[in-house]
């Protein structure tokens, strides 16, 4: 467990908004390299490592991106405005400190807005949106700002770190889906699968599942996995009946998100995951849910059609700098995907 907790520490606490993945793509990198035959960057960033065997090819993905912000305009004082990478609550937003990626090296700022002992009374009782927040670096002008090397298409990641919190469970920024990575590193170390195994670190889910459709089109595999997190109900706020996952319970097998608008898992797909937990003894939750999706969407859609499965780790406030999970969830997920990869020749 403390290999995974390191690795996750180190994930999340690494800068990698969609479309500005690379320092994130270099720690998997280092992780996988030992482990495979080939290691390669595709033209649109995705990160590619090959481990040569027989058929079927598996691929086991997870996104490496985070949503993040983006300088939109440097103000005549300095301020800069942003626009949103990523599907951000806004409310999240106000009063966090950020980093400024610029050529030169990054720039710390904080996102602030307009005082509400200067506000008119109704306009303390709305939301405050992102449009009308922006990041103060300590600049006095547009001059000094861009003498920094901030402008316009500067990417802008939250400045937050990795930290403990009671039991097993942590909490961090990025978690979506830096957990999902960890999860599927680990499951290439372990796996002693006879099959090709293509181990994945797409780009850019967060903007429109752009990574994935592009690796899977390359790569054609058999059959494939793509490792996310996904929405637990088992804090204040939400309901069981919404959102019956539950944080610790062990990893999550989807058999439908986005109310079929997403992936839809095949009863080939559901026998080969759900086989192998029961053949394992990992214990697993079922999810079929109203809410987001996954690049999974895009990968069993690809060409004439890709088999493919999702593995969820349960994390709560997810697009949130605070996202909590369990590290037991993380460790059977890996346990989960390895096993997958050895029995998919029973499967295809």
């Amino acid at each position: 467990m403390s290999d995974i907790k390191s690795l996750l520490e180190k994930l999340s606490n690494a800068h990698g908004i969609s479309g500005w993945e690379g320092s994130v793509q270099q720690i998997v990198k280092e992780e996988i390299a030992p482990y495979v035959d080939e290691v390669r960057i595709d033209k649109l960033g995705n990160l590619i490592a090959v481990k040569k065997g027989e058929r079927p090819s598996v691929m086991i993905e997870a996104h490496a991106d985070e949503i993040g912000l983006m300088v939109k305009q440097v103000d005549e004082k300095g301020f800069l405005r942003f626009i949103r990478i990523g599907g951000w609550f806004d409310q999240t937003l106000l009063n966090q400190r950020v980093v400024i990626h610029t050529r030169s090296g990054p720039i710390k700022g904080v996102i602030g807005c307009k005082p509400p002992h200067v506000m008119k009374e109704e306009e303390r009782k709305k939301i405050v949106e992102g449009r009308d927040m922006f990041i103060d670096v300590g600049c006095c002008s547009d001059k000094e700002a861009e003498a920094l090397g901030i402008l316009p298409g500067t990417p802008v990641s939250i400045d937050r770190t990795f930290a403990i919190l009671q039991g097993d469970r942590v909490t961090g920024k990025a978690f979506d889906n830096r957990a999902g990575l960890v999860a599927m590193i680990e499951a290439l170390k372990r796996s002693k699968s006879r099959s090709t195994i293509y181990a994945v670190a797409t780009v850019q889910e967060e903007v429109g599942l752009k990574g994935a459709k592009v690796a899977a089109y390359g790569l054609d595999p058999d059959v494939a996995i793509a490792s996310d997190v996904t929405v637990p109900g088992d804090h204040p706020g939400i309901e069981k009946k919404d959102a019956p996952i539950e944080m610790g319970k062990g990893p999550v097998v989807v058999v439908a998100d986005a109310s079929g608008r997403g992936i839809m898992a095949t009863p080939q797909v559901l026998e080969w995951m759900v086989g192998t937990a029961r053949e394992f003894e990992i214990p697993v939750q079922m999810e079929a849910s109203e809410g987001g999706t996954t690049d999974a969407t895009s990968i069993y859609l690809t060409k004439s059609g890709i088999p493919t499965g999702v593995i969820s780790v349960a994390t709560r406030y997810i697009h949130s700098p605070v996202e909590v999970l369990s590290l037991s969830d993380v460790e059977r997920s890996a346990e989960l995907m390895a096993r997958c990869v050895e029995t998919a020749e029973r499967y295809f």
